[in-house]
């Protein structure tokens, strides 16, 4: 029998980054062996219901015994039109510009292999960053810089840069200037800018903007795609509804190589997905819950000492103690409360923790009279 030599020098997954979250396994057998159970702050997971409109929308489009298409239903195609228009003032959006994806990580995770980047390339993400920008980079071989400075490319061009505002982890919000200066910049050197605005509608204390937005993009979307999530704004996170919208070549070039891969969101979910981006009110009482924990765990955290920072938007609380991190991370959990190392998200984290506010309000409760104990 004749073999067949592997084009790869190893499996793929020496290739990756550690998956962070398993750093975390000794710290969360600590924190569950406190008396009152476990808080688990540390990862961005919706545990209120998903929305009555959302659940009757899956269960009447249940008998669905065809392959959805690629490009994805008019109808919910239009639902993105319509609520990206209603809710965050972006005009000129076709459905020619949207196509629905399975879950805005996988599609993060896979756009450089998807746009046929590779080892010659260079993709550019923020210091302060979401670990699946790096994923996607390290996937296909190509070098990777975390910067929020565009000097720091130093002549070098990029074929491909995130940006993400609100942000994760800080909860940082780009102002409308900046978002205008990075698009510019990327114009004029042909580079593709995607915005990663999966918190748009997690605000709370400025007003995050749509790199898509007129008065960021001048009314064109060339060079730019934006992606976004309903797992946030409506509790959609076991659904994987998302999409992708913008350049309406890029968008082209993406359905192609998607159609040959078969990446295709269920036809029930997008029917669900439509629902729940027609209707406002779910996403009102979602973000009031947010807000009330958010409140409740913000001044906990600074009665005990630690200092917020950022943290305008987005569903968690970016803060320090001036210590490593780890330190941090252990010392709560001795309290029984898990949060994220900032070190999760690059060097410029190392002092911070990350803390969600998607608890329960029974846990989070719990946390605030933990952290007033101490």
């Amino acid at each position: 029998m004749t073999s067949v030599a592997s084009p790869l020098t190893g499996p793929v997954s020496g290739r990756l980054p550690d998956f962070p979250w398993d750093r975390l396994t000794s710290y969360a057998a600590t924190a569950r062996s406190h008396t009152d159970g476990i808080v688990d702050l540390s990862v961005g997971t919706p545990v209120d219901p998903t929305p009555e409109v959302a659940q009757a929308a899956l269960r009447a489009a249940a008998d669905n015994p065809g392959y959805p298409t690629t490009i994805g239903l008019p109808e919910t195609r239009q639902a993105v039109v319509d609520w990206l228009g209603r809710r965050h003032g972006v005009s000129g959006v076709g459905l020619e510009h949207v196509l629905p994806v399975v879950g805005s990580k996988e599609f993060i995770a896979s756009l450089p292999l998807h746009l046929g980047l590779g080892s010659g390339d260079l993709i550019g993400f923020p210091a302060l960053a979401y670990p699946t920008y790096e994923v996607g980079a390290a996937l296909v071989g190509a070098e990777a810089i975390a910067t929020d400075d565009l000097a720091a490319f130093e002549g070098r061009t990029p074929s491909l840069l995130w940006i993400n505002s609100p942000a994760n982890p800080s909860g940082r919000v780009l102002p409308v200037e900046h978002l205008r200066t990075v698009v510019e910049w990327c114009r004029e050197r042909g580079v593709l800018l995607v915005s990663d605005e999966c918190y748009l509608e997690c605000a709370w204390e400025a007003e995050p903007v749509s790199v898509l937005h007129p008065d960021v993009c001048g009314g064109s979307f060339e060079g730019l795609l934006a992606v976004h999530s309903l797992s946030k704004r409506s509790n959609l996170a076991g659904y994987r509804c998302a999409f992708a919208v913008g350049d309406q070549a890029v968008i082209a070039e993406l359905l192609a190589v998607r159609k040959n891969l078969g990446l295709q969101m269920p036809g029930p979910q997008q029917v669900a997905m439509k629902a729940a981006l027609d209707d406002d009110a779910h996403a009102l009482e979602q973000h009031a819950r947010y807000a009330a924990r958010r409140a409740l765990l913000r001044t906990a955290l600074e009665g005990a000492g630690f200092r917020v920072d950022h943290s305008e938007a987005s569903l968690y609380l970016w803060a320090t103690r001036g210590e490593d991190c780890w330190r941090t991370v252990a010392d709560l959990a001795e309290q029984g409360i898990l949060v994220a190392p900032g070190a999760f998200y690059g060097a410029a984290g190392a002092q911070h923790v990350r803390v969600a506010f998607t608890a329960t309000d029974e846990r989070v409760e719990a946390a605030v009279r933990r952290l007033g104990a101490h």
